[in-house]
């Protein structure tokens, strides 16, 4: 049985979906973007990329949390960018989070455009005990 997850510490979903689903022991985790949670602005637009990925990954944080999970718990990634000439920046902002232990598998994927005017988008999918 699926069960959706929802913290008030990452943003609320712009469309109908849920920040995660929960399904036995693995979290499937929709794409961040960088928007505040408490304000619904996006963080770092329109040309601070350290700040936007640095938001991205912490909302992508607080709903593993709330899910009972955290980045070591993650198994599989994807990033999606507007401009793949980000990719090292935002390589070396991911490695801050996702460093240790077992490095999820991942793939990284250059696209038109995100919602809200993003740069960067991160999903995830997390096993837990």
């Amino acid at each position: 049985m699926a069960e959706a997850i929802y913290t008030p510490a990452a943003p609320a979903p712009v469309g109908p979906y849920s920040q995660a689903v929960r399904t036995g022991h693995t979290i499937y985790c929709s794409g961040q973007i960088g928007l505040n949670p408490q304000t619904g602005a996006m963080v770092g637009l329109p040309d601070d990329l350290v700040a936007e990925t640095r938001q991205v990954l912490h909302n992508l944080e607080a709903v593993l949390q709330a899910a009972g999970a955290t980045p070591a718990h993650v198994v599989r990634t994807t990033i999606y960018l507007t401009d793949l000439g980000h990719f090292a920046l935002v390589n070396e902002l991911y490695g801050q989070t996702f460093g240790d232990g077992v490095l999820p598998a991942r793939a990284c994927i250059q696209v038109a455009a995100l919602p809200k005017g993003a740069h960067v988008e991160v999903d995830a999918i997390a096993v837990v005990d």
